[in-house]
């Protein structure tokens, strides 16, 4: 489709106000709707524990995570859905019943699968590292069980490359989600 010249290339506005009326996944790139690819279910787990973690531990911090249900619109004809978001000092959740994206997140984080590790690492880093808002950006490799983080400074970007049990660290939030959190398997 991407390439068809009858295809018109949609903005963000108009991808968010589509009902795919399926259970399947899109993110919009450059104008297009993609689909996105299955989950396994290690990313599952490991989504659902960094999740809760971030739940639990950032209740009453005027910061709140959310799923990949909570869409971050990264340009005007680009929407991702990450694993988990950070957003801080957000309108009442009252204010938000109709929202579908959310300004200015802090903290971005990509649970990788195979088949969209060079995607997530490689188009998505670099769309994210855009946004003004974001001063962490983290991988997690469930496979393998490493962490990567990327984290904004005031000279550019700090690239923490894959480490065994450093976890994940969010300076910006006085935060490290533990190795052993991340992977529990219980």
């Amino acid at each position: 489709m991407r390439h068809d010249p009858a295809y018109r290339k949609i903005t963000a506005d108009e991808f968010l106000e589509m009902d795919f009326g399926t259970d399947r996944r899109f993110e919009l790139e450059d104008g297009v709707i993609v689909m996105m690819a299955g989950g396994t279910e290690p990313h599952a787990w490991v989504q659902g524990n960094v999740f809760a973690w971030l739940r639990q531990h950032l209740r009453g911090s005027g910061c709140r995570p959310y799923g990949p249900d909570m869409a971050v619109r990264v340009s005007e004809t680009e929407v991702r859905y990450p694993d988990v978001s950070i957003y801080c000092d957000q309108p009442p959740r009252d204010d938000l019943t109709d929202a579908k994206t959310l300004a200015n997140p802090t903290v971005i984080v990509e649970v990788l699968s195979p088949s969209t590790a060079t995607l997530d690492q490689g188009t998505k880093l670099e769309e994210y590292k855009r946004l003004p808002s974001v001063r962490t950006i983290a991988f997690v490799d469930p496979v393998n069980e490493m962490c990567r983080t990327v984290e904004r400074m005031s000279q550019g970007w700090l690239d923490h490359m894959f480490s065994g049990t450093r976890g994940i660290e969010i300076p910006t939030l006085a935060i490290v989600i533990p190795h052993e959190d991340i992977f529990a398997r219980d």
